[in-house]
């Protein structure tokens, strides 16, 4: 009972990727997932209302690339570019003088990605908004930006009830166990006067399917034009045969003169 899988851990050989790309070696491992660690809370924090979705760390030899994805990238540049160079100091300072750079990746459909919906739940949640009217919002904004399916899970001392209890709504189609489907999932806290309660979010994206491209044979033909080549329905047109009623031609036309 109880035992949960986390939807990206569990496709991460699949259809998803991992958010921190480096190796490193056994002495050097602890060091690096701890400077992770300090980097994600201190970016979460600082751009607390940039709608931040997620943080991807790569390292490279002596450098640190730390790729933001957000939905409000204005707030995180800053005016000319000064939020971005006080953290990226900052960062340069928590990872021990190594070379940083920032980059920033615009959301453009922030309804459809399951971090940031659990986010504006959370935060409608702290703002004594009924966390009910706040699930049902976001579900049918999620359906009307193109959602295949969504669920909703909030948990806790749900309305400043004594017990804790959980409510959840979902619509359309998640199917968790199918791997190829893509998968969204969000976590986020709401911070309340009586207690926290958790929300969770997971959104059934629609797939994009690649343009399939006509199958070419040897010859460089498209399958169907052999096809039509082949039983005589090309551009080259067969003659009539005779009707019923004639008579049978003649294997030698000079005899039958």
């Amino acid at each position: 009972m109880g035992q949960k899988v986390n939807p990206i851990g569990f496709r991460l050989a699949v259809n998803k990727d991992w958010r921190s790309r480096w190796f490193a070696s056994t002495k050097e491992f602890p060091e690096f997932l701890h400077t992770d660690l300090r980097i994600r809370t201190f970016v979460k924090n600082k751009l607390a209302l940039a709608a931040v979705s997620k943080i991807l760390i790569e390292r490279a030899w002596n450098s640190i690339r730390v790729t933001i994805f957000t939905a409000r990238p204005g707030i995180v540049i800053g005016r000319k570019g000064s939020e971005i160079e006080k953290m990226t100091e900052e960062i340069t300072r928590m990872s021990g003088g190594k070379q940083v750079k920032i980059d920033i990746q615009e959301i453009k459909t922030p309804e459809l990605d399951a971090q940031l919906v659990a986010e504006n739940v959370a935060l409608q949640i702290e703002r004594r908004i009924s966390f009910r009217r706040a699930m049902k919002k976001a579900v049918q904004t999620s359906r009307d930006f193109g959602a295949l399916g969504i669920r909703i899970r909030c948990s806790g001392r749900l309305g400043g009830a004594e017990i804790s209890r959980a409510e959840w709504y979902r619509e359309g189609k998640v199917p968790l166990h199918t791997l190829r489907t893509p998968i969204d999932y969000g976590f986020a806290e709401a911070k309340t006067v009586y207690g926290k309660i958790g929300v969770k979010c997971w959104i059934c994206k629609p797939a994009v399917q690649p343009e399939r491209e006509p199958r070419e044979g040897r010859d460089g033909r498209d399958r169907r034009d052999r096809d039509r080549d082949r039983d005589g329905r090309g551009d080259r047109r067969q003659a009539p045969g005779p009707g019923p009623g004639a008579a049978p031609t003649p294997a030698n036309p000079a005899a039958a003169t």
